[in-house]
């Protein structure tokens, strides 16, 4: 399980554009990294429009942000196109960034277990350090709250 104050692991993946993004591409800035279980569902759209909306505020204090789940290139494109999302999304296919992330773990929805995305967020300072973890999300006014805390830094 990974903890603040570790450094964040690195990644090589495609962006909602085909493009291979690291985590190394943003040294110097502050990352958002928010995982979400799946495009154009109601709390992951809702969450994608919350971090778009506040996207300046977040680049006035030298943060990216950064949203990933295990959809495609194609299906991300679609879910920027339909809610105008203005964030990038990471193609997370084969699992490997949720299983660095330690996201990727066993749900219960309705007495049925099976694995899945948890909805969490990191905050990577410019050191590559991770800052802060929100665990389990509750969209409601979570993009708020990690503005508030980089403001913090």
């Amino acid at each position: 399980m990974l903890e603040t104050g570790q450094k964040a692991p690195d990644f090589n993946l495609a962006d909602e554009t085909g493009k291979k993004v690291s985590l190394s591409d943003f040294s110097g800035k502050n990352i958002v990294l928010y995982f979400y279980p799946k495009d154009s569902t109601p709390g992951c759209t809702k969450e994608s429009i919350g971090f778009s909306q506040l996207k300046d505020q977040f680049e006035k204090l030298d943060t990216i942000i950064l949203g990933a789940s295990k959809d495609s290139v194609k299906k991300h494109q679609n879910f920027i196109k339909k809610y105008d999302l203005t964030v990038k999304l990471l193609v997370d296919e084969d699992g490997s960034l949720c299983e660095d992330y330690t996201v990727w773990v066993l749900k219960k929805l309705y007495g049925r277990e099976y694995m899945g995305i948890e909805r969490a967020t990191f905050l990577i300072g410019k050191d590559g350090i991770i800052k802060n973890i929100w665990r389990k999300v509750k969209v409601k006014g979570h993009v708020e709250e990690v503005l508030e805390t980089i403001k913090s830094l």
